[in-house]
């Protein structure tokens, strides 16, 4: 049996991109540079710590975000963070950068010296829609945008 190589899913990343879009929007709504939006993650029994989402750049066209998740599980691991850059005119969300480590490629191939996997674009940004999802059906808005 003859082994297929990876081939990027466009369609799946632009729409992961577009729904990621919309779930920020519902997040921030009106935002401006310097606002950051602070979510408790919680459900019935247990708190999951504070979900970030700091406005760090608002251009006519595009914002640049920084999501980061603090918790009771800081001291032990690295606090997850990205950087997510949104385009309005295109109305899509990218991860453009995740734990310090950027540029990601549309496929990889496998193994490679970093360990990505060969859709790992793809998966970074399901795993922004997953926390977004979550925030937008469990997360109480603790502090609202700062006005500017």
């Amino acid at each position: 049996m003859t082994r297929r190589a990876y081939t990027t899913d466009l369609r799946s990343l632009q729409k992961e991109c577009a729904s990621n879009f919309f779930r920020l929007e519902r997040l921030l709504g009106d935002h401006e540079a310097g606002d950051e939006r602070v979510i408790a993650l919680a459900d019935e029994y247990r708190h999951f710590g504070l979900l970030h989402v700091e406005v760090l750049e608002r251009a006519p066209y595009t914002t640049m975000l920084r999501i980061t998740q603090r918790g009771v599980l800081d001291h032990l691991m690295e606090v997850p963070c990205m950087r997510v850059h949104m385009y309005h005119d295109v109305s899509l969300a990218e991860v453009t950068d995740f734990q310090r480590q950027r540029h990601f490629q549309g496929r990889y191939r496998y193994p490679n010296p970093y360990m990505h996997q060969p859709d790992e674009k793809l998966q970074l940004n399901r795993f922004l829609g997953e926390w977004l999802t979550h925030a937008l059906e469990h997360g109480m808005v603790v502090e609202a945008p700062s006005l500017g």
